[in-house]
């Protein structure tokens, strides 16, 4: 398919104009015109756009790619490398952050309640992008950080009570630390998010509300892969997510 349409699909789907966002969402470095192969993954790093390359795909769909709010313009060092290897090889990054987050079907935290098993029951906080909804399985804050470590495949930082009784909860993907605050407010036992910060711990212990850390890549790896597997199915064309590992 042509890239421009393939931008436009995403678009449509994704309704970017909806979200005051930290970089620009959509087609952020041009490649080929035509579509035939898409590699998707978390993050435009070297090694997934080597990725790319070695299984010839026309472009590249992440969910953290180039060009945020306060990044030095400059295209030197790592980036030049980057977008060197994009121009190089005709290959085209889009990239779509918050639209990828907040999505209610396709989205990071849609799917991340999904994977988690989760019964999501409504959007709250900054842009909507803080879910809330009930564990149905219930348990102790230490059975549910087990819970979360099964399904992400990678060990959960679990601050708070150990026993504390979990049944709702609360989620946002990623490095969403800073709604910790919000999440107590809505009245939740337990707030799931990628990162954890030093003053998570002390609102934890004395606000009686376990948080999780279960990782940034690990709770986004899901949105972009279900938006490519969408993508396949609706255009026709050759969609591989690619999980490059990363312990943060």
């Amino acid at each position: 398919m042509d890239l421009l349409a393939l931008q436009s699909s995403l678009d449509t789907i994704l309704e970017p104009w909806r979200y005051k966002d930290y970089a620009p969402n959509g087609l952020q470095v041009e490649g080929r015109r035509e579509v035939k192969r898409v590699v998707t993954g978390v993050t435009a790093s070297q090694a997934l756009i080597d990725a790319a390359v070695a299984r010839g795909a026309d472009a590249l769909l992440v969910h953290h790619g180039y060009f945020w709010k306060g990044e030095d313009a400059p295209i030197c060092g790592m980036k030049r490398q980057r977008v060197k290897t994009l121009l190089q090889q005709d290959l085209s990054l889009l990239a779509y952050h918050l639209p990828l987050d907040g999505h209610l079907e396709f989205g990071n935290n849609a799917m991340l309640g999904k994977v988690l098993e989760l019964e999501a029951r409504g959007q709250d906080g900054e842009q909507g992008l803080l879910w809330h909804g009930e564990w149905p399985a219930a348990g102790s804050a230490a059975d549910f950080a087990t819970h979360v470590s099964a399904c992400l495949g990678r060990d959960a930082l679990l601050l708070g009570r150990g026993d504390k009784k979990v049944s709702r909860v609360a989620w946002c993907t990623g490095g969403a630390q800073g709604f910790f605050a919000e999440a107590i407010a809505l009245g939740v036992d337990a707030f799931i998010t990628g990162e954890a910060s030093e003053q998570n711990h002390h609102m934890a212990m004395e606000c009686d509300v376990a948080f999780i850390a279960a990782g940034h890549h690990a709770t986004e790896r899901f949105g972009v892969k279900a938006l490519g597997e969408h993508l396949a199915q609706l255009h026709g064309i050759s969609v591989e997510f690619v999980d490059i590992s990363n312990p943060v």
